[in-house]
């Protein structure tokens, strides 16, 4: 139980060629599982006994997005721009069998520490490209996804090529008509790279004939701007006629507290930085 499947003689560490960073894969004395450490820093939790448990607040929420707006065990083809430790891949894998995904990771040891390590489940369909997102995104000339994972953004140090309106562009795209993009955004308590971010987003779907920016995240962070995480999504998927449906599931599911904003709310409340209390 302690190791949860940690291989014996595992690779634990590695140093990042891209960001000269070291990573470590260590217990989680906490949650349980494992965590992948970036200077320092936690990215990842994956538990490998139960790859349905997800500690971080934002993941479960893209979880649930993921598991509402298409019909339960039905598999996807999954998009992740940003590996990490494989969360959200491996609960795909578990959740719905047979999906067909591709992880795009810009740091070449990453995905070689983490698997070795923390191995995917079995039957897992993953496709492994190294390189920049948008980059090889664009190499992917004619491929459409159900839904792209965009998991790259650190506040202002966020690769500016990403954080683009004519990258949402593209992103768009790569999208089936139905499909949806979720973006985390993390920020400091300042939250100008967060609102920058909901305004290209915006402007893509404005541009794309898409019906808006959604929003999920903590409700406090929507009164008080403080450092975290919220959800971005856009996508044709979000004109569906369950949308309303879909919204109450996701408050429900939380995590707790949880605000979900339309788009007409997510533009109200980036644009006036007076947050309104989420229904």
């Amino acid at each position: 139980m302690a190791t949860q499947g940690f291989l014996p003689g595992a690779q634990r560490t590695a140093q990042l060629s891209f960001s000269d960073q070291p990573a470590w894969i260590v217990m989680d004395e906490v949650s349980g599982g494992w965590a992948l450490q970036i200077g320092g820093v936690e990215q990842s939790h994956v538990d490998l006994e139960d790859p349905t448990h997800i500690v971080h607040e934002y993941l479960r929420r893209m979880a649930n997005v993921l598991d509402e707006a298409w019909p339960p065990g039905e598999p996807l083809r999954v998009a992740h721009l940003g590996g990490g430790a494989l969360t959200l891949a491996r609960y795909v894998q578990a959740t719905r069998p047979g999906s067909a995904q591709v992880v795009i990771e810009i740091e070449r040891e990453l995905p070689t520490l983490v698997t070795t390590a923390l191995p995917m489940p079995e039957g897992t369909d993953l496709e492994v490209v190294i390189g920049d997102a948008r980059q090889q995104l664009a190499a992917m000339e004619g491929r459409r996804f159900d839904a792209i994972v965009l998991d790259v953004f650190s506040g202002e140090e966020s690769p500016k090529h990403l954080a683009a309106k004519d990258f949402y562009l593209e992103a768009f795209s790569h999208l089936e008509d139905d499909g949806m993009l979720l973006v985390n955004v993390g920020d400091d308590a300042g939250q100008r790279f967060l609102t920058a971010q909901v305004r290209e987003l915006e402007d893509a779907s404005a541009e794309a004939g898409l019906s808006g920016v959604w929003t999920l995240t903590h409700s406090s962070l929507l009164s008080t701007p403080a450092d975290g995480n919220m959800v971005l999504l856009a996508g044709g998927g979000l004109s569906s006629p369950d949308i309303e449906q879909w919204r109450s599931a996701w408050l429900k599911a939380g995590p707790h507290p949880a605000a979900v904003l339309d788009p007409a709310e997510t533009v109200e409340a980036f644009r006036s930085r007076s947050y309104p209390q989420p229904r």
